[in-house]
């Protein structure tokens, strides 16, 4: 079997090559592009907030330290310890 004058056997879908719509392939690979770039803009904010949200001092929440709360005379209540 012969090749046509624009096919190339070196690349796989070489009948992508064809005479035309090759600006058509331009305008897609473009598309996806930028669709790429906006997609990453959209996901640096995301992560911006997140680290800030992180790194926000806890302002109004009192946390009370589980291991206060189990004293010996309740732990064996709990089920968390033995207490011999």
């Amino acid at each position: 079997m012969r090749l046509k004058r624009w096919e190339s056997p070196r690349k796989q879908g070489r009948n992508d090559k064809g005479r035309g719509g090759s600006a058509r392939q331009r305008q897609l690979k473009k598309q996806r592009q930028v669709l790429r770039n906006k997609l990453k803009e959209q996901q640096k904010p995301e992560n911006n907030q997140k680290d800030q949200q992180n790194h926000k001092p806890r302002e109004g929440i009192q946390t009370f330290p589980i291991f206060l709360a189990i004293s010996p005379a309740n732990a064996e209540n709990c089920g968390f310890l033995t207490v011999s």
